[in-house]
C-alpha cells in the first residue's frame, strides 16, 4: 500500500479509505493521494482515476447522470463518471463516493485568468457547455434547481452586513459605505429590470466559475469541471460570474471587457449592467473568511483585502462609467 499524504486529510482516514477501496472496487489500487478535502487521485498499475465524495447519494447520482447527458449530446471537454465499484455505491464515514474519469494536466501553468487568451478559451467553453446544457435543460427541471440571482445575492447581502462588526477592523468605513451603496443600487435596479433573465432560452448552468475548474489537458484542450453547483437559469448569470472573475485582471476596464464576444451583447442590456455592480465577490470572500474564522490569517486577509482596498479605485471608477450608460 502506498499513501501520500498532505493537509486534506491524515493517515488514519487515508487508512481506512484505502483498506474500504480494495475491498470494493473491482480493480486493486496501489496508491492514494489527497487532493483536496474529500477529493483523492488513485493510481491502479499506470492508470488514474479520481475520487470524489459526496454529502448526499442524491448529489452524486445527478452529477453521473449530468455528466453522462454532457458526454452523449457530445460536449467532450469534461469527464465522465467510471463504474469502477463491485456492487453497491461507495459510502463510507457519512460519505459517498463516485469515480472520476482522471485528466492528465498539462505541465505548463494553470489556468489562470491573468492570461488573455485564457479568458477568451474559457469564455468560448463556456459558450459551448451553454450550447449543450440548452438541450437538456427540460430533462434536468425537475432535478435541478432554479437558479434564484436575486434571492442568492439578497442573503449574501445580509450575511455580509451581519459580519461588518469584524470586517470594520480592517477595512475604513468610508469603503465599506461606498461597498453597500454599490450593492444598493444594483439590488435595486435588478428589482425593475429582472425581466431580463427571461430574455434567453434557459440552460443548464455551470455555477462556480473559478479558475480552478478549468483545467488544461495534456492534449491542450481546455475542460471544465466540478459540477456541485449545477442549476436551469439564464446564461447571463453565468457570464455575469465569469466577468466578476476576469475584472481584476482587467483593472476593472469596462472598455476591455467589451472585447468579448461573448460578453459584448449583455452589455447593452439594463439588467445586466445593473447586476455587473453588485459587489457579490467582496461579500462572498468576506463571508467565507468569517465563517472559516481564517481572519487571523495574514496570508487569507490579505487576499480579501486585495479585492476590497487595492482595487478599490480601479471598481470605483468602473461602477462610475456603468452608471452613466444606465442614464443614456
Amino acid at each position: 500500500m502506498k499513501m501520500m499524504n498532505n493537509a486534506s486529510g491524515d493517515d488514519l482516514t487515508l487508512n481506512r479509505l484505502f483498506s474500504y477501496l480494495q475491498e470494493e472496487l473491482v480493480t486493486p489500487i496501489e496508491s492514494i493521494h489527497p487532493i483536496r478535502k474529500n477529493v483523492y487521485l488513485l493510481q491502479k498499475g499506470n492508470q488514474f482515476v479520481v475520487l470524489k465524495g459526496f454529502s448526499h447519494l442524491r448529489k452524486l447520482q445527478i452529477q453521473k447522470a449530468f455528466t453522462s447527458s454532457l458526454r452523449q449530446e457530445g460536449f467532450k471537454n469534461s469527464y465522465i463518471f467510471q463504474n469502477l465499484e463491485k456492487e453497491s455505491p461507495l459510502y463510507l464515514d457519512g460519505t459517498y463516493y463516485g469515480c472520476l474519469e482522471h485528466i492528465p494536466l498539462s505541465s505548463s501553468s494553470p489556468f489562470s485568468y491573468e492570461s488573455e487568451k485564457e479568458r477568451k478559451d474559457g469564455l468560448r467553453l463556456l459558450e459551448e457547455f451553454h450550447q449543450t446544457t440548452g438541450k437538456l435543460s427540460r430533462r434536468y427541471q425537475t432535478v435541478l434547481k432554479e437558479y434564484n440571482l436575486m434571492l442568492k445575492w439578497r442573503e449574501r447581502a445580509a450575511r455580509f452586513i451581519n459580519n461588518l462588526s469584524i470586517i470594520k477592523f480592517f477595512v475604513q468605513q468610508e469603503i465599506l459605505n461606498e461597498v453597500m451603496e454599490w450593492a444598493d443600487f444594483s439590488l435595486k435596479g435588478l428589482e425593475l429590470e429582472y425581466s431580463f433573465l427571461n430574455n434567453h432560452d434557459q440552460v443548464i448552468l455551470h455555477g462556480d466559475l473559478a479558475h480552478h475548474n478549468f483545467i488544461r489537458g495534456i492534449d491542450s484542450e481546455l475542460y471544465i469541471i466540478d459540477f456541485d453547483l449545477v442549476s436551469i437559469g439564464s446564461p447571463a448569470c453565468d457570464y455575469l460570474q465569469y466577468c466578476n472573475r476576469i475584472l481584476p485582471s482587467l483593472d476593472w476596464s469596462l472598455q476591455d471587457l467589451t472585447e468579448y464576444e461573448q460578453i459584448r451583447p449583455f452589455l447593452n442590456n439594463r439588467g445586466f449592467l445593473y447586476a455587473l455592480l453588485f459587489p457579490t465577490d467582496i461579500f462572498r470572500e468576506w463571508n467565507r473568511l468569517i465563517k472559516d474564522r481564517q481572519y487571523s490569517s495574514t496570508f487569507q486577509v490579505r487576499q480579501v483585502l486585495d479585492l476590497t482596498v487595492r482595487q478599490f479605485f480601479n471598481r470605483q471608477s468602473f461602477v462610475e462609467q456603468v452608471k452613466l450608460l444606465l442614464e443614456n
